[in-house]
């Protein structure tokens, strides 16, 4: 039997929801989706099994979608859990990927914003999809994101 699916969205935990909310909506103008959250209470206890937690956080509408497209969920957890290194290369969701009209340009705004590079900017063929510039590039709590642009093709699947 096949089960119908819709993907919804992508959740990034924050040490500060606020401000790293601030960055996707300055950089790449995603849009809150109201109510923000403040959820606790044993149902949140009983689905996260987390001690006596708290979230806090907001939704937000991801640029290129309508009113129904998928957000990026970013929550803020108290009691916070700790931080391990993430790396490019580590098993597990690596990034997120942007398709951007100018790399160079929204890879200074993620700067600006408080965000950092990862690496240098490539340019590559890659055969039967078409010609790619990409950069990955750090948000200001060191969240991975692909900055692409596809100068053949059309918005392909990230390499």
């Amino acid at each position: 039997m096949r089960i119908e699916a819709r993907y919804v969205h992508t959740n990034i935990v924050a040490h500060d929801w606020k401000r790293l909310s601030d960055f996707y909506i300055g950089v790449f103008g995603c849009t809150p989706v109201p109510p923000p959250r403040d959820l606790s209470g044993p149902w949140l206890e009983r689905a996260t099994k987390v001690r006596n937690p708290r979230i806090q956080g907001v939704h937000l509408r991801l640029p290129g979608f309508g009113a129904s497209g998928p957000t990026l969920e970013i929550f803020q957890y108290t009691p916070e859990g700790e931080k391990t290194v993430k790396g490019i290369h580590t098993p597990g969701i690596a990034h997120i990927a942007f398709s951007v009209s100018d790399v160079a340009a929204a890879l200074e705004r993620v700067i600006e914003k408080g965000g950092s590079p990862l690496g240098e900017t490539v340019n590559i063929t890659i055969k039967d999809a078409g010609e790619i510039t990409f950069v990955y590039a750090k948000d200001p709590e060191g969240n991975i994101i692909e900055l692409q642009k596809w100068t053949s093709g059309t918005d392909r699947i990230d390499i």
